[in-house]
Order: C-alpha cells, then sequence, then structure tokens
C-alpha cells in the first residue's frame, strides 16, 4: 500500500502537502524514481485528481510543498515562486552558534555547475545549546543553533550551500554539509536525517487575492532531537 500523503490546505484551485523527507516532487533526468517516491504522482494517485507542482523543495527537506489544480492557476501562481511575492520560511538546525540576525549574499553556480547566479538567504536565531559531547577532537562540547531560513532567491540547494558557505553546516546534509557533524549524529543519536524543513509558506491568493498562509508541521524526527539537543521552538 503506498503512503498517504498529509494534505495541510486545499481548497478549489490549490492544495499543499506536508511532504516527507525522501519524497521527491516530480521525476528528473537527474533522479528517476519509482512513481511511489514522487509527490505529484503520489498525490495525484491520492485525490484522483491531475496536480501541477508550483515549486520544489529538495528531496530530504520535509515541509510545504504546493500543487495547482488547474492549469490556469498554475500558470498565474508558479512564476511568483521565485519573487518576494510568494514568501518562504524554513526551519533548521546548523552547526556552531550563529548571530542573531544574518544575511549571506554569495553568487551560486547555477544547478551546482553552471554560471553564477545572485543569491541571497537571510535567517534569524531562534535558539542555540551547547551539548557536553565531543563531535570533532578539537572541543569536548559541540554547539548548535535553531534557525528561521527565508531564501529571497531560489537556487539550487540554496540554504544549504549558503550556510555551508558560511561554516554553519546543515545537520544531516550529506551533500554540502559537514560529515564529521553528520557522523557524529549517527553514532552519538542514531539520526539519519536532514534537518532542513520548509515551515511556512505566503502569498495572494491568485483568484481572490486574499493573503494565504501554509505551515508545515515538523516531523516526529525533527522534534525529538531538537528536544534531545535542548532547542527550543515553539
Amino acid at each position: 500500500m503506498s503512503q498517504k500523503l498529509e494534505i495541510i490546505f486545499e481548497d478549489d484551485h490549490l492544495i499543499a502537502i506536508n511532504k516527507p523527507a525522501g519524497v521527491l516532487v516530480h521525476r528528473t533526468s537527474l533522479a528517476k524514481e519509482e512513481e511511489e517516491l514522487l509527490a505529484v504522482q503520489m498525490l495525484r494517485n491520492q485525490i484522483q485528481k491531475k496536480v501541477y507542482p508550483l515549486h520544489r523543495i529538495d528531496r530530504p527537506t520535509s515541509g510545504v510543498l504546493l500543487f495547482g489544480k488547474d492549469s490556469e492557476t498554475t500558470s498565474m501562481l508558479q512564476p511568483l515562486f521565485p519573487t518576494d511575492k510568494v514568501n518562504k520560511l524554513y526551519l533548521s538546525v546548523v552547526r556552531g552558534y550563529v548571530s542573531e540576525h544574518g544575511i549571506i549574499e554569495q553568487p551560486l553556480k547555477k544547478k551546482l555547475h553552471g554560471e553564477l547566479q545572485e543569491a541571497k538567504t537571510e535567517f534569524w536565531r531562534l535558539s542555540q545549546t551547547e551539548i557536553p559531547f565531543a563531535s570533532s577532537p578539537r572541543y569536548s562540547t559541540s554547539r548548535y543553533s535553531l534557525i528561521k531560513v527565508y531564501p529571497h532567491t531560489g537556487r539550487m540547494h540554496q540554504i544549504r550551500r549558503h550556510m555551508a558557505h558560511a561554516r554553519h553546516y546543515v545537520i544531516g546534509d550529506n551533500t554540502h554539509g559537514d560529515n564529521k557533524q553528520n557522523n557524529f549524529f549517527r553514532r552519538q543519536f542514531d539520526f539519519h536525517h536532514m534537518l532542513l524543513h520548509a515551515w511556512k509558506l505566503n502569498f495572494k491568493h491568485p483568484h481572490s487575492e486574499k493573503n494565504i498562509t501554509i505551515k508545515a508541521p515538523l516531523p516526529p524526527y525533527f522534534e525529538a532531537i531538537l528536544k534531545t539537543l535542548g532547542l527550543n521552538f515553539t
């Protein structure tokens, strides 16, 4: 039996799910997945209706994923996602103590290997912790921060790459992260997820101009590791 997706918003024109980590938005030339692991196909099967993905979030990222129910709505809303007319907020646990508020403006290569594109990421510290375990031989303790993140631009793996540039690696990121940290979390906590969650989406409805806010609850594993680390999120 296929996995049932959690629907967190629905009206006549739009539907949003809380995408589980490990599920791809749709098939790409780089990742040819079985249909059971494609969000667009899973949702079509679940509601027995064609849907159109309006944006992407990375496969290991959980959280809000919005679809159009018709091509007209999709064509109206999809072009707004790379702009500030759609506000996208993420939650992440990163290595080290970060500043209370920060902006990272670092050009990123298109699809990791093409020409450079302007990219801007803003973050706010929500909580920080120091635990009495060594994740590196240089220190006897380890420090982490829970942050709220707003990617002003929509580049591939933008949050993960920008936090890596600042050396505040996203925990569990096997592509751009810190292997020492990832191995420490596997060894110390038996933890095998990436701590990046698409938490909130805010935009004006393309048909009514009504302000819409969609929020995706944290996955249980994310809540559990926050508690284990002593990071507060309310």
